[in-house]
């Protein structure tokens, strides 16, 4: 199907999905670039409609297997991307039904929970780290929206390789005194520096959102408090970084590369 104006139904349908609202109500989210679109297949999302732009490549048009497959001009997919520079390979999928109940852990799992995260940027980035480091769990305590464009670009479509979960912060906290796991708060009043810690058996790092850090309840019920030293005029670093430094001590530690 070819669609030239940017007015037409299908185009605004598929804008729409920018919006969170939009997202929740039909359970559907868009996935920008080639890259990104490959890695949700082959997590086994389930693509609803393929998207190419005027420049797509003839082979593009293989990744939609047997869904359906819209041509839009490149005034509409400018409408549908939020990017400056569309991608010209875009896919619709149905967000993922899963159980969190589900999950079997490795011995000594590496855990990460992020509660509150406001900027989707950050959490992209965090999740890119997590996959990096080979993070066993990512769990999303509220904030910012798993499936949002600017979360899946920025993490490059590592969201659709890592076990993550958008969970209630009652509900992550419950499953992580469950599992039993050392629980660390990254905090800039820690008593200890992160690198200090021993996180060879299984552990589960906390960090709050970008402004406020960690509400009290997280840290209260925290096994340890760490901080990353600050020595120039900062305060504090971006929550990506620092959960990039913590995840990538606790692999430096395992020595698992």
């Amino acid at each position: 199907m070819r669609i030239q104006s940017p007015a037409n139904p299908k185009v605004k349908a598929l804008a729409a999905l920018k919006e969170r609202k939009e997202r929740e109500r039909t359970g559907l989210f868009l996935v920008e670039g080639r890259r990104e679109v490959e890695r949700a297949l082959k997590a086994g999302l389930a693509l609803e409609t393929l998207v190419l732009g005027p420049k797509a490549l003839a082979e593009d048009r293989l990744l939609a297997r047997n869904a359906p497959v819209w041509e839009l001009s490149q005034e509409a997919l400018e409408r549908v991307s939020t990017r400056e520079n569309p991608a010209q390979v875009l896919g619709v999928f149905r967000i993922p039904q899963r159980r969190l109940e589900a999950v079997r852990l490795p011995p000594d799992p590496l855990v990460l929970a992020v509660v509150g995260l406001e900027k989707p940027g950050n959490l992209g980035a965090i999740l890119r780290a997590a996959d990096g480091a080979g993070a066993d769990l990512v769990l999303v305590a509220e904030g910012v929206d798993l499936y949002s464009p600017q979360v899946i670009r920025n993490s490059t479509g590592t969201v659709f390789a890592l076990p993550v979960f958008p969970v209630k912060e009652e509900e992550a906290l419950r499953y992580l005194k469950a599992l039993g796991l050392r629980l660390v708060a990254a905090t800039p009043e820690g008593e200890r520096l992160y690198w200090e810690g021993d996180y060879r058996p299984g552990v589960a790092f906390l960090l709050g959102a970008e402004d406020t850090g960690l509400p009290e309840a997280w840290k209260e019920a925290a096994h340890a408090r760490v901080r990353i030293p600050m020595r120039g005029v900062a305060d504090s670093l971006n929550v990506s970084v620092s959960a990039a430094l913590l995840l990538y001590e606790a692999l430096r530690q395992r020595r698992s590369f």
